[in-house]
């Protein structure tokens, strides 16, 4: 199994701690935010890690040399056009990777290991997004309505929050159908005239409408973060600190 894992911005919201490195590269617990990542898909099972890159690439590059996180190979993917567009360029970038089975990951998302277990354990559909559920959701959430069997209908930061039954976290699981099927919508929308400023996951959100095949795995009581705002790297060392007084990753 390999994992995509998309961290080529910058993360400008994050200033000034991400004024000369990425967001993946900040310490948390001791550890990068890639580095959990890393950990945390080895310990799933994932073999190989592909990572694209972008603003000071030659700082991950170097991050990656010297990791060693047994069972699982490391190698990137330079994405030139990362000041320019959105993420969905970088799944252009990595399209030809995206064949058998894979994983897609937001470079900004932190996971306990036991969420990509459940990922890959219960991935049905071509395309298979983790969701997880809260009493109330914010406009920067990527909101998600899901029908009663776990099917994918919508996926959004602008959906009607009464419609609204659970978030993505930015991680998904793809068949060789499913990694077929999206590389061709992403080589589709980056055809239009808004494509650059497109999000991946809209890509998905046309796939689920057109045709059903993107499924859901709650991941609902497991561990989570995502790197946005300065607040987001207090709670997330918070977090990394009781995975390592627990001895997780």
């Amino acid at each position: 199994m390999k994992a995509i894992i998309l961290s080529a911005g910058q993360g400008k919201r994050l200033m000034p701690l991400t004024e000369d490195r990425p967001k993946c590269l900040i310490d948390l617990s001791g550890r990068t935010l890639l580095e959990w990542q890393i950990r945390g898909l080895a310990a799933a099972g994932v073999t190989e890690a592909v990572i694209v890159t972008g603003f000071r690439a030659d700082r991950v590059e170097e991050a990656l040399a010297a990791m060693d996180v047994p069972g699982i190979t490391t190698r990137t993917l330079y994405n030139p056009f990362y000041a320019l567009a959105d993420n969905t360029a970088s799944c252009w970038v990595a399209r030809a990777e995206m064949e058998g089975p894979f994983l897609i990951l937001n470079g900004d998302t932190l996971f306990e290991p036991e969420i990509a277990r459940r990922l890959l354990a219960g991935a049905r559909k071509p395309i298979t997004v983790t969701i997880d559920a809260k009493d109330g959701y914010d406009a920067d959430d990527m909101k998600v309505r899901t029908d009663a069997d776990g099917n994918l209908q919508q996926i959004g930061k602008t959906l009607p929050l009464e419609i609204v039954n659970g978030e993505s976290i930015g991680f998904l699981c793809f068949t060789a159908e499913g990694g077929k099927r999206f590389a061709a919508e992403v080589e589709r929308t980056l055809r239009t005239p808004e494509g650059l400023r497109r999000w991946y996951l809209s890509v998905i959100d046309t796939i689920a409408k057109a045709d059903g095949s993107v499924g859901t795995v709650s991941i609902q009581g497991l561990e989570w973060g995502e790197m946005d705002f300065p607040a987001d790297v207090d709670s997330n060392r918070a977090l990394t600190a009781g995975w390592t007084g627990r001895g997780i990753g």
